[in-house]
C-alpha cells in the first residue's frame, strides 16, 4: 500500500503507468526474494519487456524519443556492473536480470538519478546486513537477499528527484 502511495504520488502522465507496473512487480519481487532468495525469470522478464513497452510509448507520448537512448544505454550500464558482480560472486543472476529494468527506469530521470539509486541499493543492503549481524539474525557467510534493497534504493532516487 505505501510502495503504490509513494508511486502514485510522484508518477505523472504518460509515465505514470509504468511506475504503477513496475512498482506492483516490484512488491511481489521483494517478498519472493526474501522467502526464497531468488528472483524469478517468470517474473523479472514480463517485468523488463513492459518496461520496455511502457517506456517506448512515455517518450512518443511526450515527444522525448531521444531519453529513450539514455534509458538503454543505462539498462545497459547496470546490467554490465551487475553481470560483473555476479561473474565475482556476490550477485545472483536473477539480480543481474532486474539491473536492466531498474537501470531504464532511473535513467528516464537523469544519470544521477541512476548513480544515487544504484547506490542506494548497496547502501541499504550494508545497514540490513548490519542490522541482521548486530542481532544475532544472521552470521556474515549466510546470504542476503539483494533484490529488495535494489528495488527499495530506485524507489528512494525516484521519490527524492520527483
Amino acid at each position: 500500500m505505501l510502495v503504490g502511495a509513494a508511486v502514485g504520488a510522484s508518477a505523472s502522465w504518460p509515465l505514470g503507468p509504468l511506475l504503477v507496473y513496475v512498482a506492483l512487480l516490484a512488491v511481489v519481487l521483494a517478498f519472493v526474494d526474501v522467502a526464497v532468495h531468488r528472483l524469478p525469470d517468470s517474473l523479472t522478464l514480463p517485468l523488463a519487456l513492459g518496461t520496455a513497452v511502457l517506456l517506448t510509448a512515455a517518450a512518443l507520448l511526450e515527444d522525448r524519443p531521444a531519453v529513450l537512448t539514455r534509458c538503454l544505454l543505462g539498462a545497459g550500464a547496470l546490467f554490465l556492473f551487475y553481470g560483473l558482480l555476479a561473474l565475482l560472486g556476490p550477485m545472483g543472476l536473477g539480480d543481474v536480470k532486474l539491473a536492466p529494468t531498474l537501470g531504464a527506469v532511473l535513467a528516464w530521470y537523469g544519470w544521477r538519478t541512476l548513480v544515487d539509486g544504484a547506490f542506494a541499493g548497496f547502501l541499504l543492503a550494508a545497514l540490513w546486513g548490519l542490522a541482521l549481524l548486530l542481532t544475532g539474525r544472521a552470521k556474515a557467510r549466510d546470504p542476503l537477499p539483494f533484490g529488495p534493497c535494489m528495488l527499495l534504493g530506485a524507489l528512494l532516487a525516484l521519490l527524492t528527484t520527483t
